[in-house]
């Protein structure tokens, strides 16, 4: 509390205020968040891809009451095998991916550091994610989905570019 009153704009803890400074001060964020455990990291992909899923629900509602053809359950069903089971699968390739292929360039990022970014990007963007899917559910496709997904996705990239940047290191 005191560096709040010292006029540091550090959150004074907990995911909800780190989540909402990651979208203007991601760097700050991430780095401060970079002696994370990793058994912490994997509760906060999982976590992200708990809200992604229902982010999900209200979509698979509109569409299972329009093509009742494919029920409401089974759509549920592949989404959470997809986002509880296959993601978080792909996120940690993608994390190892990425820091094997900075090795080729001048900044070395450690694959815990790029587990990091990334699992920090997708939790923060997980409450846009939320919009998203009340969008989807609500209005459908349509020029608003459109703009929720692209601020979706270009908040995804800022965050985990920033916090890429943010942790890594010069070789």
């Amino acid at each position: 509390m005191a560096d709040l009153e010292r006029g540091s704009v550090t959150p004074p803890g907990g995911i909800a205020p780190r989540v909402l400074q990651s979208w203007w001060a991601p760097r700050r964020v991430v780095r401060g968040l970079s002696a994370m455990p990793e058994r912490v990291k994997l509760v906060v992909l999982m976590l992200a891809m708990l809200i992604f899923l229902v982010a999900q629900a209200p979509a698979n509602a509109r569409l299972a009451q329009l093509d009742p053809s494919v029920p409401f359950d089974a759509r549920m069903g592949g989404a959470l095998l997809a986002v509880l089971f296959l993601m978080p699968l792909l996120a940690y390739a993608l994390a190892a991916v990425v820091s094997a292929l900075s090795r080729l360039t001048p900044w070395r990022l450690t694959p815990e550091d790029s587990r990091l970014a990334l699992f920090w990007a997708l939790l923060a963007v997980a409450p846009a994610m939320l919009l998203a899917g009340l969008v989807a559910g609500l209005i459908g496709p349509g020029p608003a989905l459109a703009v929720v997904q692209a601020v979706c996705g270009a908040g995804f990239l800022m965050i985990w570019g920033a916090g890429l940047s943010a942790l890594a290191r010069r070789a």
